[in-house]
């Protein structure tokens, strides 16, 4: 069986996170992306945060998967060149300079249109258009400017951000939506189309809970809130601490061990309809009659006293023995689970979600897989390319370019 975009080439003008993240996930399902590089020096992140000397990071090799590598000097008047046939022979450039590089290399999107009409141009940005559109921005901005900081961490303490890449690789993410929303649409157009995904977008496109929230307060205090019914709300959402941030009630409870492991907790949700059996399991079996606990808007405001309850129960548990007792009785709790414990989960590896792969200067190291699966196209990790490994391979079969003229364009400095 086929992969999902097989056919389908990119012309990968991407580097750090976000722009790879998005192609990386394309590779995976099939499409044959080529990414280009500096000649000798490559993506930024191939040295950086690197634990072994001389050799690809695991920050770049674990976001360049299933890729061929070139070289290329864009600024070369043979580069030039180059860079245009590629133009031609792709579907798709994915690029997230900063605003304007590609404009400057001679390469704007109406040439672009020019040299390929079917083109599908995608950009990562950090804003939208706007007043910061040509700004800079990194993982932590797009949290702080997209809402996200601003209501994570608890109400006595500073905006936090998250340790989930939800700005750079959320936003590659969708991305590739709209890539292949535009390859779709291409296929009834014959068109091709700019595609653009703002980080800030992105990031507030994950936080949309928190803007129903702003409007929910115009109408009274956030009754799921711990600030409820002792705190104070001001005008805009606060931080909620471990709250859910959903209709049904949750916080993060000491297990067993806590004392000695920072990861000795679990996620426990006081759903509505598994209440009784909350109450039986925490020995609060009064609590199911008890007009004071027996509906949810009932608890509401009682929400620390009833998880500090539940709390000196599950402390007499380790998160394993808690989960075992708590599943089969269908209430909603989940492990705290570490980098480490995450790295060894059996389930994970077998179902591509965490793989092994080999590279052959790094040798073998883990990384994510696929977080999509699809029946009928199965992804494969392959490891990522050393720099400029297949460019005269892509000359060759992408281009055509007889032997000559690829010792032409390389003695030219141009690769």
């Amino acid at each position: 069986m086929g992969k999902a975009l097989d056919g389908v080439r990119i012309l990968d003008f991407t580097h750090v996170q976000s722009g790879p993240t998005c192609t990386q996930l394309l590779a995976w399902f099939g499409a044959d992306v080529i990414k280009v590089e500096r000649p000798g020096v490559g993506d930024a992140t191939r040295g950086q945060l690197r634990d072994i000397p001389d050799v690809d990071s695991l920050y770049f090799t674990m976001l360049n998967h299933n890729k061929r590598s070139m070289t290329l000097n864009s600024k070369h008047e043979k580069g030039k060149a180059v860079l245009e046939s590629l133009i031609k022979a792709c579907d798709v450039l994915v690029e997230n300079f900063a605003p304007g590089a590609l404009d400057r290399m001679g390469f704007p999107w109406e040439r672009i249109q020019e040299i390929n009409p079917r083109m599908i141009y995608a950009s990562v940005k950090g804003f939208g258009p706007g007043p910061y559109e040509d700004c800079k921005v990194y993982e932590n901005v797009a949290q702080c400017t997209g809402g996200a900081a601003s209501t994570t961490g608890f109400d006595d303490g500073p905006p936090t951000v998250t340790g989930a890449q939800i700005g750079d690789s959320g936003t590659g993410l969708n991305l590739a939506l709209g890539i292949v929303t535009a390859l779709f649409q291409r296929e009834r157009s014959g068109r091709g189309q700019r595609v653009m995904a703002a980080m800030q977008d992105s990031v507030l496109n994950l936080c949309r809970v928190k803007l129903r929230d702003q409007q929910r307060l115009a109408h009274g205090p956030l009754k799921e809130y711990p600030q409820y019914p002792d705190g104070q709300f001001g005008d805009a959402v606060p931080r909620s601490g471990n709250a859910s941030g959903g209709g049904q009630p949750g916080w993060i409870l000491k297990c067993k061990g806590w004392e000695s492991d920072p990861n000795a907790y679990i996620y426990f949700i006081t759903q509505a309809a598994v209440w009784p059996a909350i109450c039986k399991v925490i020995g609060k079996e009064e609590w199911i009659e008890d007009p004071e606990y027996a509906t949810p808007e009932a608890r509401l405001p009682k929400l620390v006293h009833i998880f500090a309850t539940i709390e000196e129960w599950t402390k007499t548990k380790n998160k394993v023995e808690a989960m075992d007792i708590l599943n089969p009785l269908n209430i909603p709790c989940g492990p705290i689970l570490s980098m480490k414990e995450v790295a060894a989960e059996p389930s994970l590896r077998a179902t591509g979600t965490v793989v092994e792969v080999d590279h052959p200067t790094r040798g073998k190291y883990l990384s994510v897989g696929n977080p999509i699966k699809l029946s009928d196209s199965p992804s494969e990790v392959t490891r990522s390319p050393l720099l400029g490994e297949h460019t005269e391979e892509i000359l060759k079969d992408v281009l055509g370019l007889s032997d000559a003229e690829i010792a032409e364009v390389r003695a030219a400095g141009a690769i």
